[in-house]
């Protein structure tokens, strides 16, 4: 077995169906495997998945583990020679996987590998690659100088803000939502570290795979689409104290002191800061995002076929009326786009592949919001920030 695919799920159905079409795309011509582990989801994600993906093994579970419990345990039943963990939200171009393989099997000394990601408007997310949480490093995060400097070497480091992220290049830390290695490699550093519930399992899997004396890669291309914060809303204050939790949990764990007491300081104290600061943005997003009643210009880019698939979901949830462009020729697509500058474009994957509606999603203008329908599903995802939940035609 040459691949193993651990995917955790939790109430994400929609997003995870056309994830898994990406996946199954990207694995043709490949010996590999998919694990979905679901932790408890409560929309019937399994029930509704498992029909239409028999090669998919699905294990629903009646509790939820946490993130880093459900990996180790699709990790257990794996039998391939690297594994990726994978967020559900994500969708994967069709030669992805084959490249991060010939990458991984070219450089015997990189433990694992991440990619570039983009949002579901085809914006870089800076998370695809990070420094080590240093205390400056995670001081300059926590206050918000790393958002208003994210190219400052000293101010951005905990991203990496001053390398390209369109070169490759060895990093400390992969993210979670992909995180390719070698099984021997996990078995060697000793896999996730159940402790973490949720955030911050990947920092220290990474920690532990380069004292291990492995690398870690970071690679530019080809980049994923990762609807950052759907299986949890990144806006919210439960996110906001797990993930400094979490953060704090590492510290204890890999410091000690003096150094290890001012760090948990500055991570506690900044729960509540960033806590008031997104409740803020919270207000200004829903405020910004709120769309004008009428008329909506929407293109679909996809066959006669696609077009009646989409305009019977599109009708089925009927909240404003659209003004549908069908556009079947991508080629038309850019010229359509400034003459009638639409408010969103629905992608049929099918007639096009993943790999160009990623091309074309970074190409086109942020305003529009970019919906993808993967053929033979029963949905049509979108999701125009990481700041905002994600939406669904189903």
């Amino acid at each position: 077995m040459q691949l193993s695919i651990i995917i955790v799920s939790y109430n994400v159905k929609y997003f995870l169906e056309q994830c898994l079409c990406s996946v199954q795309k990207a694995i043709r011509h490949m010996d590999a495997e998919i694990f979905v582990i679901d932790n408890a989801s409560s929309d019937g994600s399994c029930k509704y998945l498992a029909p239409d993906f028999p090669s998919v093994i699905f294990i629903d579970n009646v509790e939820n583990t946490g993130f880093a419990k459900a990996n180790n345990q699709g990790l257990r039943l794996s039998r391939g020679k690297y594994v990726l963990f994978l967020n559900p939200d994500t969708i994967l171009p069709e030669d992805c996987l084959q490249h991060c393989l010939r990458f991984m099997e070219s450089h015997p000394l990189v433990g694992a590998c991440g990619i570039r990601m983009l949002d579901g408007s085809g914006r870089y997310l800076p998370e695809s690659k990070r420094g080590f949480p240093t205390l400056q490093a995670s001081f300059f995060k926590l206050s918000g100088l790393t958002g208003i400097f994210p190219r400052s070497r000293m101010l951005a480091g905990y991203y990496l803000g001053h390398q390209s992220e369109r070169q490759d290049q060895e990093v400390d830390v992969l993210a979670g939502a992909f995180f390719l290695a070698g099984k021997e490699v996990l078995e060697a550093a000793g896999n996730f570290d159940e402790q973490f519930f949720m955030y911050g399992e990947d920092i220290d899997l990474s920690f532990r795979i380069r004292q291990a004396g492995k690398t870690l890669q970071y690679l530019a291309n080809p980049p994923i689409i990762h609807f950052k914060g759907e299986s949890t809303k990144t806006h919210s204050l439960h996110y906001i104290k797990m993930f400094y939790k979490a953060m704090a949990q590492f510290v204890r764990k890999h410091n000690s002191g003096y150094k290890s007491v001012w760090f948990i300081r500055l991570i506690e104290g900044s729960i509540w800061l960033r806590a008031s600061l997104a409740a803020a943005g919270n207000v200004f997003t829903k405020q910004a995002s709120a769309r004008p009643a009428g008329h909506v210009q929407t293109i679909v880019l996809g066959t006669d076929k696609d077009l009646h698939e989409v305009t019977v979901f599109l009708n089925q949830n009927a909240d404003t009326f659209r003004q549908i462009n069908h556009l079947k020729e991508w080629n038309e697509l850019e010229d359509l786009v400034r003459r009638r500058q639409p408010d969103e474009i629905i992608f049929c994957e099918g007639s096009l592949s993943y790999n160009h509606i990623i091309h074309l999603m970074q190409k086109l203008p942020k305003s529009i919001s970019f919906w993808i329908h993967s053929a033979g599903t029963h949905s049509i995802v979108c999701s125009d920030s990481k700041q905002s939940s994600g939406r669904v035609l189903a």
